[in-house]
């Protein structure tokens, strides 16, 4: 069986690390649930306008927002009570990963990518 995470952030420019986790995601194997309220699709998934529409169990968050967005989220990450919560370069400052730890959430301070033995340049522009 498959892991699941959603990926805040994601997003349908390939250029963006929100669209190479999806697709690092996807072939490392993972159900993949993008979360962009302004987008339908990335890469061919359904991308849920919030990660309170995101269907459970939710194994992994990977955080591809900035921290002034990704604060607002927090309650709703935590009510799906997922295993871990990356936030990846970018979406982190010392404010939001003590408010996340406060909420309970195993916070981890790096690339989600990276974790699962990819690395983001594997993942073309085009």
């Amino acid at each position: 069986m498959s892991r699941t995470i959603a990926i805040i952030g994601a997003s349908t420019d390939r250029r963006k690390y929100g669209n190479k986790a999806v697709r690092a995601f996807q072939q490392g194997g993972w159900t993949v649930y993008p979360v962009n309220a302004k987008a339908n699709e990335v890469e061919g998934l359904k991308c849920y306008s919030s990660i309170s529409d995101v269907p459970e169990p939710i194994d992994r968050v990977s955080m591809y927002v900035a921290p002034a967005i990704g604060k607002g989220l927090l309650k709703d990450i935590a009510a799906k009570k997922p295993g871990e919560v990356y936030f990846n370069p970018g979406s982190e400052d010392d404010e939001i990963l003590s408010q996340a730890e406060a909420l309970g959430l195993n916070a981890i301070n790096a690339c989600s990518i990276v974790n699962i033995g990819l690395r983001p340049e594997m993942f073309g522009d085009d």
